[in-house]
């Protein structure tokens, strides 16, 4: 039996779908409402089912039981490519690495082979760092590796 996460996310992408992917507009209160949740259960599925390296974009108000606009990103490679390295920052988890990872292989930016890759990469067990840093040294690593893979032109 799905979890009541899973079933919200279907909710909003069929709603998304409807639109023709392009934006939907919701109220956080009553969507909780219609779920029988909790608005921070809302506020969980569109924080880690709804975010950039997924390929959403969140627009939110607070007041007025929450305002919230979903857009299904629909740019070119080059400007997806620079929206992520803006996300990642100064710092990026492995978990959240993984999924831009993830994300960048499902739009066919980079093969299943540089997925593993740069999974590989990015683990723990590769970067050989205090814990305080960890997160830092494994966002340039995803930056330049992904730099790398988005500049490549096939010359040797």
């Amino acid at each position: 039996m799905p979890r009541l996460s899973d079933i919200i996310e279907i909710f909003l992408k069929e709603l998304l779908q409807d639109a023709n992917n392009k934006s939907i507009e919701i109220q956080r209160n009553e969507l909780a409402s219609y779920f029988n949740c909790a608005p921070s259960q809302i506020n969980y599925v569109l924080t880690t089912r709804f975010s950039l390296d997924k390929g959403y974009l969140i627009e939110s108000r607070r007041g007025g039981g929450g305002h919230i606009k979903i857009f299904k990103i629909n740019v070119d490679k080059n400007e997806y490519v620079r929206m992520l390295l803006e996300e990642i920052g100064d710092s990026v988890s492995k978990m959240r690495g993984s999924s831009i990872i993830e994300v960048l292989k499902e739009k066919k930016i980079i093969t299943e082979r540089e997925s593993v890759l740069m999974k590989a990469a990015i683990s723990d067990r590769s970067i050989h760092t205090p814990m305080n840093i960890k997160d830092e040294v494994r966002a340039n690593l995803l930056k330049s590796m992904m730099i790398a893979i988005f500049n490549y032109n096939g010359r040797e």
